[in-house]
């Protein structure tokens, strides 16, 4: 049986019940519709300032629409699929109960127009939290690196022991990365902060509206120069969706990491019981499953971000239904993002524990500071290729004895070479490796404290700015 649609007398016949279930959005845009209400009142609001309809009729409208979000809070108005998409539910509704004057609402605005900035007012809010999260992921990873400014963990290059660093030093490089990823946020946020209300279905309308008062009332920094630009463009929701993938980069290495030092081969961290479970079969088992879940959502935001740009590539001016596939996947890559932020944030929180026995062991049982030893012979005037070379023939001679570079005694290093004093102990020493890196943006801890401090002070500067 089909069913009769709110078209114009163009149609004659009503759209095919399956084909009215393909078409429909109203299963994920209701998602929408607090942002929906939002910019009807606006549009209503301008309607009435502009002569368009009369002040009573906006005040009408608007008492209306409040009716109709209160009924939405109170899990009352409940559109289904006959409603196509949460625009005509809307307007459905507002019929009902203001009778013909709810049929105004839609003069001098289309679909088109409405469901962009419907869908510019959910994202603002969205990049509104999502900064605020990373705010908070930030301040954790600080809390933790201040309490591990001379904590050494083992530093890897190829996933082989390199140098040592500072623990700190460490997790205030995840600090960047997300400080990075809040600025890439706020310049995104003023692409998505142009109204599109007005533009029309593509080509402006002939009533004196005024766009610029909507915006205003929107609380939107700029509109759209360009209907055709307005109704069609979806840059701001591909930039959104590179930004998500970026900053799941950063939680899926952070993640990574977080996985092999929990394993039992490293054992860097401990898993407190609040953030990780069992097996069904094997009780000795505590697993990762944040991590690995994070690290498992990532690859699903980057899927997101390549369907809206293989979307968008082939779309000719103005706008195309294929453009009710952005929806789905902006919503999706917002939860996403929020759900991982949050899980890192909590298990960063009081969901593991670092080891500090046994990160001071496990920097003491290699050869990452092979390279302060080349540097100790550079000081001493002997060229640092040159040193290099020796350095590599030293671990070579500790590999077949079985030794450490602690190891060595003195007679051994001289026997290397007459420039090694008494003092290459405590130069290869790990506390004194890593103490001595102070360059900018080195390990060394006089540069981690300043770093510390520089970084708080840019949070708290983010948080006031809030």
């Amino acid at each position: 049986m089909t069913q009769a649609k709110t078209w114009s007398q163009r149609f004659e016949k009503a759209l095919h019940p399956a084909i009215a279930t393909f078409n429909a959005s109203i299963g994920f845009d209701i998602e929408l519709i607090e942002y929906d209400l939002t910019g009807s009142i606006a549009h209503a609001q301008m309607l009435a300032k502009t002569g368009i309809i009369s002040p009573e009729e906006g005040e009408q409208l608007v008492a209306g629409l409040e009716q109709i979000r209160q009924e939405y809070r109170d899990g009352q108005f409940n559109p289904g699929v006959d409603a196509e998409d949460i625009h005509f539910a809307v307007e459905r509704r507002l019929t009902e109960i203001a009778g013909d004057v709810g049929k105004k609402l839609h003069t001098g605005r289309s679909r088109n127009d409405q469901v962009g900035t419907d869908t510019r007012l959910y994202l603002r809010d969205q990049i509104r939290q999502i900064r605020a999260q990373l705010l908070d992921f930030q301040g954790v990873l600080l809390d933790i690196a201040e309490g591990h400014v001379e904590t050494l963990i083992p530093g890897y290059t190829h996933l082989q022991r390199a140098q040592p660093l500072s623990l700190a030093h460490h997790l205030l490089a995840y600090v960047e990365m997300a400080n990075r990823d809040w600025e890439r946020l706020g310049e995104i946020y003023k692409r998505v902060d142009i109204s599109p209300l007005g533009c029309g279905a593509l080509a402006g309308t002939t009533f004196p509206i005024d766009r610029h008062y909507s915006a205003e009332l929107l609380g939107f920094g700029q509109v759209y120069a360009n209907s055709l630009d307005g109704v069609s463009d979806r840059d701001w929701a591909i930039e959104f969706l590179g930004a998500a993938s970026i900053i799941l980069v950063h939680l899926s290495r952070l993640s990574e990491e977080i996985i092999l030092w929990a394993s039992q081969e490293f054992g860097f961290v401990t898993l407190t019981d609040s953030c990780s479970t069992g097996s069904s079969i094997m009780p000795q088992k505590k697993n990762p499953d944040v991590p690995e879940l994070v690290r498992g959502k990532t690859g699903r935001v980057f899927g997101h971000l390549q369907g809206m740009l293989v979307l968008m590539k082939g779309l000719p001016l103005a706008y195309n239904k294929d453009l009710q596939e952005d929806k789905e996947a902006l919503f999706d890559a917002v939860k996403t993002v929020k759900g991982c932020l949050e899980a890192m944030t909590i298990l960063l929180a009081e969901g593991m524990e670092f080891r500090a026995p046994r990160l001071a062991e496990a920097v003491a049982e290699d050869f990452s500071n092979a390279t302060d030893v080349a540097d100790y012979l550079a000081t001493k005037g002997v060229p640092f290729r040159e040193a290099y070379n020796l350095v590599g023939k030293v671990v070579r001679t500790c590999l077949e004895s079985g030794k450490l570079l602690k190891d060595l005694t003195l007679e051994e290093w001289q026997s290397l070479h007459p420039q090694f004093e008494a003092d290459i102990y405590e130069a290869i020493a790990p506390h004194r490796v890593v103490a001595a890196r102070n360059s900018y943006g080195g390990t060394g801890f006089e540069r981690v404290k300043a770093a510390l401090k520089m970084a708080c002070d840019r949070l708290n500067s983010a948080r006031s700015e809030s």
